[in-house]
């Protein structure tokens, strides 16, 4: 138990054991998912699927935990296996070098107990939020923008299709400082998911402004 000792009491033996067991799909291993593997690995969650199709570039390193001078050419899924081999080798992580498509979102998001939205676009959003919303998966959605991130989960019968529908909004760039506060948001959210515990961010949208130092939630009402 000495890995996980400091987890305690705030997660109990019982739940230590609940989430080793437990298998959590993250939907892009870039500035989100990097942090994201991070601690839901630190924390003890067994099963962990890594999902992207794209390699790391030198425009990564300012914000991604998995982007280095040396990881730069290389696959994103691959370097978070190997990663969380060098952090807790006692997490299975299955590394998945694919872009999510209408062909593969229902066969990815099979099996696990949790998916977590660290993509980039409301297109593939829409796909992995419908596959989970199909597979009667909690769907844990982050973004970032800029100073700005927003947090929702999504339960199966919840839709939240509208905030990733229409025009992208202008670039405002991606810091570091906003990815790794959401992701640790998003992975605090899984694991109260995971856990059954209350207080999950459900029916309300959670919007974070880290340049006014503002935290503000938007009753949403979610429901098909």
């Amino acid at each position: 138990m000495g890995r996980y000792e400091r987890n305690a009491p705030a997660i109990t033996a019982d739940e230590q054991k609940k989430l080793a067991q437990k298998s959590v799909l993250i939907a892009g291993c870039g500035g989100l998912g990097g942090y994201i593997l991070e601690f839901l690995g630190r924390i003890g969650v067994g099963n962990i699927t890594a999902v992207d199709g794209d390699v790391f570039a030198e425009s990564n390193l300012n914000r991604q935990l998995l982007s280095t001078g040396q990881t730069l050419g290389r696959a994103k899924a691959e370097c978070a296996k190997e990663r969380m081999s060098a952090v807790n080798p006692e997490i299975n992580v299955t590394p998945v070098f694919a872009y999510i498509t209408e062909e593969n979102a229902d066969a990815l998001v099979s099996g696990h107990d949790a998916i977590v939205d660290a993509l980039d676009n409301g297109e593939t959003r829409l796909l992995l939020t419908a596959a989970a919303r199909k597979a009667g998966i909690p769907f844990i959605s982050g973004a970032i923008g800029g100073w700005y991130g927003r947090v929702v989960v999504l339960y199966p019968g919840d839709n939240a299709d509208f905030l990733w529908q229409g025009k992208t909004a202008p670039p405002s760039g991606n810091l570091c400082c906003t990815a790794a506060p959401v992701a640790s948001i998003q992975s605090a959210e899984t694991i109260k998911v995971l856990l059954d515990h209350p207080g999950v961010i459900r029916s309300r949208l959670l919007e974070i402004d880290l340049l006014n130092a503002r935290w503000e939630e938007i009753p949403i009402n979610f429901a098909l």
